[in-house]
């Protein structure tokens, strides 16, 4: 029974003392160990010359004395030069056990330096070896003893600590610094080199870590356990960028990339943003600086309205004419909650720019659709409208397809209401955004959108108001709601498989903020019943872009060549109403604009009469519910229109 007690009070104690010395701040912890290692760095020497003379050995002269209390100093200095004493004790893992071995030889070098420099030559040779093997047996002992107590006592010390992931950064310029500052901070990755292929930057140092070209990347990534790839290199070098993309794609790296530059220089960038690399970083193109005298010219001090106000490309729109000082920006949207969104989004925006400029316009919220003539032309005059952005659609291919009245009603039904109220109105520029589904449209989606772009010019053409109507036409954007880009990353998270219509499908593509910029500043450049094309770069196959985000990611694509592999790729046909290709002209008939990325296209049209006759009959055949009655007069009044043999089926059964 005593015994029994004495043990309880020993492990009491003992439990006391752990977390005692858990609790200490760094600095006495710091303090505890120097001064342990001290005793440590002392002990070895003394039996390292004991040993080597055979018996215990006593400092005959100060002389002797003062080299040798030198010694477990430099040991001692040489731990806090090399950050030993950063290392936490009970996790010091074996990337410590190798530092700690390092600093104890390089402290040893030191010391031995110091001997022959001091010239006492009774210190035999074989201590200057011994001592530093002994001081690394002892203080690595001492650590493990320090970790077998606290673990006896209690104290929770993790079976496996999470270790830092290695990392190379590549830019070594100031994106690159201010990540590594940021990664320091965090404590989760561990970088080991800088990649950067400016010539002047090679074999440099910045920041404490080397800097290497492109081409030593693979051996460092074999040669330092290399697991990611981080991508610090700004927007605007895209050329660079996607030449990095380029060489990790083939090294098979998972690889990050950071969030815009602005946002970091905004102060709003941590660890936690670095992101996977997506499509966006792959498929840019150098950017052309936005002309501030296109994006202002229908904005500044004007009243705006923007439709579809909730949607990818409204929402960004909103965004955009903000920060050019509008009057009023009426945002009209059908969705209550996307209504609401971009509402709050838009409210913060005005909130930063009045604090900034002192200027503060005018939020009007407005909840209904395009098709509510009422609504839109008193939106339009109780808020004096001078400029619309038209970008309220249905965009989905297949669900149109499958809906086909609810997508030509709104699409363009909606657009002729909301162009008709605008002319009656008397608004200055009206600009419709349009897409490349409706060249030659396979689809009801694209027959819908051409229908509208027609409805625009013959008005233009036959009317003498003041009302200048536009067309701006362009692909697909990325990381839109029907994006196949944002479909690919939910599926990589997923584990796959990615689905693929068909390996030769290509498409455009643009990101949403450059498509929203060029809309406005080729809204600009209207005069009457143009329709722009915005330059979107070469097509993409969609197969080659699903490869590269699999590979990007670090994983490896699952075929018949590599059956090992992470990822499948599973091709599912076309579906209603698509096509293996796009195309963004009707003909060859283009002339350029002011702006280097947006041409002027010469489209034929219908007449006025011509068009309002089959527009009589095709709104005859919505009624009825009629799909071989839609389809037939879309074919009489788009050109080119081809309904794909998937729509067709689709279309018959429902």
């Amino acid at each position: 029974m005593i015994k029994h007690h004495r043990n309880s009070f020993l492990d009491a104690q003992a439990r006391s003392l752990a977390g005692w010395l858990v609790g200490l701040s760094r600095h006495e912890k710091r303090v505890i160990l120097a001064v342990s290692d001290f005793l440590l760095f002392s002990l070895a020497l003394w039996l390292a010359i004991s040993a080597r003379l055979g018996e215990a050995f006593l400092p005959p002269t100060w002389n002797l004395i003062v080299v040798l209390g030198a010694a477990p100093c430099i040991g001692v200095a040489t731990f806090f030069q090399l950050d030993v004493y950063r290392l936490v004790t009970r996790f010091i893992g074996a990337r410590g056990v190798a530092l700690t071995a390092a600093a104890v030889g390089l402290s040893g070098l030191y010391w031995g330096l110091l001997v022959y420099l001091s010239g006492v030559y009774s210190v035999p040779r074989s201590v200057v070896i011994l001592y530093p093997a002994l001081a690394t047996a002892f203080i690595w002992g001492s650590r493990q003893a320090a970790a077998t107590f606290l673990r006896g006592a209690g104290v929770e010390l993790p079976a496996r600590q999470e270790r830092a992931r290695r990392v190379l950064i590549y830019g070594a310029e100031t994106t690159g610094v201010q990540l590594l500052e940021a990664l320091g901070s965090a404590g989760n990755c561990e970088p080991v080199a800088f990649i950067d292929p400016n010539p002047t930057l090679r074999g440099q140092y910045v920041g404490g870590l080397k800097v290497y070209p492109p081409d030593r990347m693979p051996g460092l990534i074999v040669r330092c356990a290399v697991e990611e790839v981080l991508l610090a290199m700004p927007k605007a070098r895209r050329r660079d960028r996607q030449a990095a993309l380029r060489q990790l794609e083939a090294l098979k790296m998972r690889v990050r990339t950071l969030p815009a530059i602005e946002d970091m220089a905004a102060g709003r960038f941590m660890v936690s943003d670095l992101r996977p690399v997506g499509a966006e970083d792959l498929l840019g193109r150098d950017p052309v600086p936005a002309d501030t005298a296109l994006l202002t010219r229908n904005i500044e001090g004007k009243s705006v309205m923007v439709t579809g106000a909730g949607g990818s490309i409204g929402s960004e729109l909103v965004r955009q004419v903000l920060r050019h000082g509008p009057r009023r920006l009426v945002l009209l949207e059908r969705s209550e909650a996307h209504l609401y969104e971009i509402e709050l989004q838009a409210e913060a925006l005005v909130e930063r720019a009045g604090a900034a400029e002192g200027g503060r316009p005018a939020i009007v919220s407005v909840l209904g659709s395009v098709l509510d003539a009422a609504l839109v032309r008193t939106s339009i005059e109780d808020y004096g409208i001078e400029t619309i952005y038209h970008a309220a659609a249905f965009k989905h291919v297949p669900i149109v397809e499958r809906n086909p009245v609810a997508g030509l009603r709104n699409n363009t039904l909606g657009t002729i209401c909301l162009a008709d109220a605008a002319l009656a109105c008397g608004v200055e520029r009206f600009v419709l955004v349009s897409t490349d589904k409706a060249v030659r449209p396979a689809s009801v989606m694209g027959a819908s959108k051409r229908l509208a772009e027609m409805a625009l010019q013959a008005r233009a053409a036959q009317q003498s108001g003041r009302t200048v109507f536009a067309v701006v036409r362009f692909g697909n954007v990325l990381d839109s709601s029907g994006s196949v880009v944002r479909r690919f990353r939910r599926q990589i998270e997923a584990g796959g498989p990615l689905t693929v219509t068909h390996p030769d499908m290509i498409r455009y593509f643009m990101s949403i903020p450059e498509a929203a910029g060029l809309v406005i500043q080729a809204g600009a450049m209207a005069a009457g019943g143009e329709v722009f094309v915005l330059d979107m770069g070469e097509p993409v196959r969609i197969d080659d872009l699903a490869r590269s985000m699999i590979r990007l990611a670090g994983l490896e694509v699952r075929d018949e060549a590599h059956l090992d592999g992470d990822i499948a790729i599973a091709y599912t046909g076309l579906r209603a109403g698509e096509k293996l290709y796009e195309e963004l002209l009707l003909g060859a008939n283009i002339t350029p604009t002011e702006h280097p990325r947006i041409v002027h296209a010469r489209e034929p049209y219908l007449p006025r009469r011509e068009l309002d006759a089959l527009l009589a009959e095709l709104r005859a055949s919505m009624a009825a519910g009629s799909v071989a009655g839609i389809r037939e007069v879309l074919a009489r009044a788009v050109e080119d229109y081809r309904p794909t043999r998937a729509g067709l089926k689709s279309r018959e059964a429902a």
